[in-house]
């Protein structure tokens, strides 16, 4: 198919387009909330890249009865605060008037090429919203659009291309995911529930003893001898186990352990113990958008970190190097932490963290990815409106210390995960990169796809 065969349309020529509904005020009313329909916000949308198969809200049967349960496969299309984003729902949800839904007529277009045309769209939907009182968009924003598409057959074609690179970019990021929850169970079985300490301590009669254990305690050791019980248990090995101790004792803070029991010879310390904040800086002149981490470019819930879209106008910023663990100082309860790899610099708004003895990185890592570490943050924050950590505080946040020999046997354990994860997230941005190369070739009908060029982007990407 000639690109001169081309026809211009608006979105409303190719299906349904309409708001998302939330009629009912106020909003927030708290009876709307907490079933078991996914309710769609515009960071969902932004954060999706494309596919939305997440979500942090839900809404009641009452939060249905006053909105719109809209179809797998449509569109969204935020028209305020986050401007111009869009994914596609990968199963039915509801969405605010905050947000537009398109639903495809198949004989007309394909919405995953759509969803792409909207993405090269952005930046000039964007500039309509510049200026206004709330930088928002409306419905005839999207109505004045006007863009080509071909026939569907062409826009399943080069949607499927396109396609290509977002699965596999998603798998590794699914890998990746999947890599960080095993380390954070092992770190969680290790040093919050310790099971092997518990398991020695069965082993060897501790708590037959006549003492004043917590209840906590008491209930841990009766639950890991159930999960010892169960036909799939798999015990650690032998010279693992002897890493551990085979006790518990007091501790002087009861919030601590297991209501205030730890693990013999563990002692009682804060972050201070363990982690210092880093001196050094860089000069801005040496960065590039891709080492330079800001809390913009810092992904929510502990998803890692995306090229940066500005550099510093400063001449020097704190400088980071593989290992140091960053954390966003800014609104604590997004989460944000980064393992850094390779050398770079980073904001003020950003907290730099380096372990005291080297190869504990990965366990300095694992210790702040916690939400009773985020959690601490948020208590001990500044400000209201935009709570920021204190950095004094958080230096002193209590916790069990483990022995430094088990805190290098625990990195170099995992240490492998973040290797391979960030082989991935490197091969992601060079995705990105060729992928956005060629979208606006393929979307304006100056590059043309053949079958087996598809074909052929299935296979090597796979």
């Amino acid at each position: 198919m000639e690109s001169n065969s081309w026809r211009e349309v608006k979105l409303s020529d190719l299906g349904e387009v309409a708001r998302g509904r939330s009629r009912h005020r106020p909003r927030y009313a708290e009876h709307l909330y907490g079933g078991k329909y996914p309710f769609i916000q515009t960071g969902d949308v932004k954060a999706s890249e494309g596919r939305i198969s997440s979500h942090e809200q839900t809404y009641s049967d009452a939060g249905l009865a006053q909105s719109r349960l809209w179809p797998a496969n449509t569109m969204c299309i935020t028209i305020a605060a986050n401007i111009a984003e869009t994914g596609i729902l990968q199963y039915p949800a509801c969405f605010p008037d905050s947000v537009i839904g398109f639903i495809a007529d198949k004989n007309k277009a394909d919405v995953y090429f759509i969803e792409y045309v909207f993405r090269q769209l952005r930046k000039d939907i964007q500039r309509q919203a510049t200026g206004s009182v709330q930088d928002n968009i409306n419905l005839q924003t999207l109505e004045r659009l006007r863009f080509k598409v071909p026939s569907v057959e062409e826009q399943k074609k080069i949607a499927n291309f396109l396609n290509c690179f977002d699965d596999k970019i998603t798998l590794n990021r699914q890998i990746n995911q999947t890599l960080e929850q095993m380390a954070q169970a092992l770190f969680k079985s290790w040093f919050v529930d310790f099971d092997p300490v518990v398991d020695n301590a069965l082993d060897a009669g501790f708590f037959e003893q006549d003492l004043e254990f917590s209840d906590e305690l008491l209930r841990r050791a009766e639950a890991r001898k159930a999960e010892r019980g169960s036909a799939n248990f798999k015990p650690l090995s032998e010279d693992i186990r002897q890493l551990f101790p085979a006790a518990f004792e007091k501790c002087s803070e009861p919030s601590l352990g297991l209501g205030g029991w730890v693990p013999e010879g563990w002692k009682h310390g804060c972050i201070s113990d363990v982690a210092r904040y880093r001196t050094e800086r860089v000069n801005t002149a040496e960065l590039t958008l891709d080492n330079y981490i800001s809390t913009e470019n810092m992904l929510v819930d502990r998803k890692g970190v995306q090229p940066a879209t500005s550099l510093p106008t400063v001449n020097s910023v704190p400088a980071y190097t593989s290992g140091t663990v960053l954390v966003s100082n800014i609104r604590p309860y997004f989460k944000k932490i980064w393992l850094a790899k390779g050398n770079g610099g980073y904001s003020n708004d950003v907290l730099g963290f380096e372990a005291k003895v080297s190869g504990t990185e990965s366990y300095l890592f694992n210790l702040m990815y916690q939400d009773t570490f985020f959690d601490f943050m948020m208590a001990t924050s500044k400000g209201s409106k935009m709570p920021r950590g204190d950095k004094k505080a958080i230096l002193g946040w209590d916790l069990v210390v483990p022995t430094l020999s088990l805190r290098l046997f625990f990195s170099e354990k995992v240490n492998d995960f973040y290797t391979s994860a960030d082989s991935r997230h490197h091969e992601n941005i060079t995705l990105n990169q060729l992928r956005d190369t060629l979208l606006p070739k393929l979307i304006s009908g100056e590059l043309r796809l053949s079958v087996s060029e598809v074909d052929t982007a299935e296979d090597v990407l796979a």
